[in-house]
């Protein structure tokens, strides 16, 4: 990817989705949703697509013992650990609702335990969880199970534990080693424990460990941002998340401990991107897709090579199955042709699923418009390119988001003619962007007020 100058930077820096999911959240029409829907919609996603690729599950384990304020996840901050037993419970009692909807035994593709802290959690009680998880279904020859973990609190016995249930993928939240930086985002972690939990994993037998660092946070300095670069290289972490930091605080309050002027300006955001994106590169690891880097010989630079890169909920996988099911509170779910998202407080959470209830609040059926427009956005975010000719059906949307994009061709950000369009190694950090010329949901109601993080 080329080096972006600032006056692209600053025409691009505007409000962007993240494009997880399309439609984005804040236009999922609730109104069509309800869960009798969305269990039909499961059930038929399910038996199109279980015995070819099986399904993947996601299970949200939002406890943390102290919060760190830069987070936009789901939370629930306490130093009271007998919440595992009746969580873990609540989880158990909804994958067997799920099970009751599937009518079958399901294959497991892909497992991630995410948060939150699930390293919060005991390695007992996670043993509980996943043994549970895992009863009565049959495991995909290619699955890949994974957890997110806080390296201060993370042991030999949840590396191990998690291991011998056929876990071999490790995700480190780092986000930056400069202790100014850490204090002020109340997270903190040594070098020295990141290396050990490393060692440790290594030594186990896990096959990729990825690392999470930010760019954009407050008090980050350029200097600052190179030395954690310079200490996570001998490491040498399979893949690395660098992503940008998402200042939200109408949506997280967490993150009024610091204000807009501790943060870096869009000039020098740009520039921390860019240094630390050039690092990682003279380090030997390749860009893959929006904000993911990996070594050669990793699954995920692997999966892009061939074509078979998948994005989804949970961010860039190897791993492509039509039906997500997500477990836990705010856990979102995806059939591939709906979405839901469940309840947001442990306590409603725990009420619903006590009563045998599936604790989904709200969704979205996608129309026909809906699908066609995903699968673009798909193919931009994971492939670079798409083509208009693959999906024959008349699709208003497309042909107006094409005028859009005439701006970005212009800009040298894509290449666009009557049969698709490809993204440029200029266009690739604006990837958000080129998407968003697509976003029919969007453009047809413009936000009042700013939903989304910045591009830049």
């Amino acid at each position: 990817m080329e080096n972006i100058n600032k006056q692209l930077a600053d025409k691009y820096n505007v409000a962007v989705p993240r494009y997880t999911s399309y439609p984005t959240m804040p236009y999922w029409d609730s109104d069509t949703f309800n869960t009798s829907l969305w269990k039909q919609s499961v059930k038929f996603s399910f038996d199109e697509s279980n015995t070819s690729s099986g399904i993947s599950l996601y299970i949200h384990l939002p406890f943390c013992e102290n919060l760190c304020t830069y987070c936009g996840c789901n939370t629930r901050i306490t130093k009271n650990h007998r919440v595992e037993k009746p969580y873990i419970e609540a989880v158990l009692k909804e994958w067997q609702m799920y099970l009751q909807v599937f009518e079958g035994t399901p294959v497991i593709r892909e497992i991630h335990l995410g948060g939150g802290t699930p390293t919060f959690f005991s390695a007992e009680n996670l043993h509980q969880l996943v043994d549970g998880l895992l009863q009565g279904v049959h495991i995909h020859k290619d699955a890949a199970f994974s957890f997110e973990a806080h390296p201060a609190n993370t042991t030999v016995d949840h590396l191990q534990t998690l291991f011998d249930l056929g876990f071999r993928r490790l995700s480190l939240g780092i986000q930056d080693f400069d202790p100014k930086v850490q204090f002020i985002i109340n997270r903190s972690q040594s070098f020295e424990q990141v290396l050990a939990v490393t060692q440790q994993a290594r030594r186990i037998g896990y096959t990729s460990i990825n690392y999470d660092l930010i760019y954009g946070l407050p008090l980050q300095t350029l200097e600052g941002l190179i030395n954690t670069m310079n200490m996570v290289s001998g490491l040498k972490p399979d893949r690395i998340a660098f992503y940008s930091y998402a200042h939200v605080p109408w949506l997280k309050p967490g993150q009024r401990r610091f204000t807009e002027n501790d943060l870096p300006n869009p000039d020098m955001k740009s520039k921390l991107h860019e240094t630390g994106r050039n690092q990682l590169i003279s380090f030997g690891y390749k860009e893959i897709g929006m904000d993911h880097f990996a070594l050669p010989g990793d699954e995920l630079l692997e999966a892009e090579t061939s074509g078979h890169l998948h994005r989804n909920f949970m961010g860039y996988t190897s791993q492509h199955t039509q039906l997500l099911v997500g477990l836990g509170v705010s856990s979102i779910s995806d059939s591939w042709y709906a979405f839901a998202q469940n309840v947001k407080t442990v306590e409603e959470y725990l009420e619903l699923t006590k009563k045998g209830e599936l604790p989904v609040f709200k969704g979205h059926v996608l129309t026909s418009e809906d699908l066609i427009i995903r699968k673009h956005i798909l193919n931009i975010m994971c492939k670079g390119y798409t083509y208009w000719i693959h999906y024959s059906e008349p699709c208003k949307a497309v042909f107006e988001g094409m005028e859009k994009l005439q701006s970005l061709e212009e800009d040298g950000l894509i290449k666009l003619d009557s049969l698709g369009l490809k993204v440029t190694p200029k266009g690739k950090r604006f990837l958000r962007n080129i998407c968003m010329c697509l976003d029919a949901r969007l453009w047809a109601d413009k936000p009042a007020t700013q939903l989304f993080s910045m591009a830049v």
